[in-house]
């Protein structure tokens, strides 16, 4: 089976302007992604974005980047809109890797895809073990609840997706990493937001919603995702210092 990674990036974020060129390392953060993206080495990695800066960055760097519509409501629709103009017919799964995780555990990459086409799964995604109890009140870190406890061999079930809970069973900090195939990212697309997604603010709702199934894996441990100042400043010190 072939699989295609699309990295949907934008200048756009409210919280920190800029993000995806921030520098760590002297390379900008969607660098970062482009490189673990293709040392996973499970197929060829494109950069889906609306902005000439970012598209000119990578490009510059030897990585491959498609400017796509500045109308799209979520990352979804614009990695589908920058396969769909790849005119390409030989790919089996689509995976949907965040711009803003430049330190995403490779490992836990190539996981998905091998679970995505041992268990012939429609649509996965990733969940790491909670440490901290005060998580589960964090509405920034989205949880996922499967039917069974995730093992490192196993692709359960997600029963649903939660900004705020209590401390649940079987509830994992949730990766916004996706993994679809072909038919079932072109049925994504097709369908109407639901009320369940625009009240969360979850994606991944729509197609718990419409009865799509989404596995997820266990990953080693959760990304530092690049939201705020801090975030970024936090991060490139530990990336910086593992560099030395």
């Amino acid at each position: 089976m072939k699989t295609l990674i699309i990295i949907p990036s934008r200048l756009g974020a409210t919280r920190l302007p800029g993000k995806p060129l921030l520098k760590i390392n002297n390379k900008s953060i969607i660098s970062h992604v482009f490189k673990r993206a293709q040392d996973a080495n499970i197929g060829d990695v494109l950069v889906a974005t609306e902005n000439k800066e970012i598209f000119e960055e990578v490009t510059l760097n030897g990585g491959r980047a498609i400017l796509t519509s500045k109308k799209h409501k979520t990352g979804t629709d614009r990695i589908y809109e920058a396969f769909k103009k790849m005119k390409l017919n030989d790919v089996d799964l689509i995976m949907n890797l965040q711009g803003d995780e430049p330190a995403i555990n490779i490992e836990d990459i190539v996981s998905l895809n091998d679970k995505m086409i041992n268990n012939q799964s429609k649509m996965g995604t990733l969940g790491a073990k909670i440490e901290n109890e005060k998580d589960f009140q964090n509405e920034n870190i989205v949880k996922v609840q499967t039917k069974s406890n995730l093992q490192e061999d196993s692709f359960s079930e997600a029963e649903t997706f939660l900004r705020v809970s209590k401390k649940l069973d079987k509830a994992y900090h949730h990766i916004g990493i996706y993994c679809y195939s072909t038919e079932t990212l072109e049925k994504f697309v097709e369908l109407n937001q639901t009320k369940n997604e625009i009240e969360q603010k979850l994606e991944q709702l729509r197609a718990l919603d419409n009865s799509i199934k989404i596995n997820v894996a266990l990953a080693k441990s959760p990304p530092i995702g690049v939201d705020t100042k801090e975030d970024y400043i936090a991060l490139k010190k530990i990336m910086e210092y593992k560099d030395r």
